[in-house]
């Protein structure tokens, strides 16, 4: 007898095994294409995200070297805040020392002169560094550049007007250092 013919049961047995291998490699097929599937979705939000937060990175470096870069052209552009505050005390008085002297006192025509050129000068340091007069004589009053020191009636005069003032004020490089002490007209 041929082995066919001795067990019939082998040869199904033998077909179900083959089938079972080709199932199960392409079931394992199957599986790995899902896995790489599954591996490559991940990889390309792995990626973005990755892209992503380099993105952030560099804006952030960008925004921090710009934040910096002001910081220093301010420090370098405000440095004399507080040295320049002190000198127009300076300036205050040499103005009240000429007001002080008669103009047509012959015997003071050389203090008033010296007084005048040392202003000057003074004038001329603070226009070379950036810093300016606020002298708001005949306009309008605005908290942000004033300091009302009296409200007086004047008639002629515009409500809220600048009449008189009593110091100037001074700014540098467009920030205000000391507002100008002013006299204001009331309503009437």
């Amino acid at each position: 007898m041929s082995e066919q013919e001795k067990d019939p049961n082998a040869e199904v047995a033998e077909a179900t095994t083959e089938a079972a291998e080709t199932a199960a490699d392409s079931q394992t097929g199957a599986d790995a294409a899902e896995e790489l599937t599954s591996l490559k979705l991940q990889f390309a939000e792995t990626s973005r995200l990755l892209a992503e937060a380099d993105l952030r990175a560099q804006a952030e470096i960008q925004n921090m070297r710009r934040r910096m870069e002001r910081e220093v052209a301010n420090a370098h552009k405000f440095a004399l805040e507080k040295f320049s505050a002190d000198l127009l005390a300076v300036a205050d008085n040499l103005e009240r020392g000429l007001a002080a002297v008669p103009a047509d006192d012959e015997g003071l025509k050389a203090v008033r002169e010296g007084m005048q050129l040392t202003l000057k000068t003074l004038n001329d340091t603070f226009a070379r560094y950036g810093i300016e007069t606020v002298d708001p004589k005949g306009a309008q009053f605005d908290p942000q550049l004033h300091e009302a020191m009296a409200m007086v009636p004047a008639p002629g005069a515009e409500a809220n007007s600048i009449i008189d003032v009593l110091e100037k004020g001074y700014s540098l490089n467009g920030r205000l250092i000391r507002p100008a002490r002013v006299v204001v007209a009331k309503n009437s």
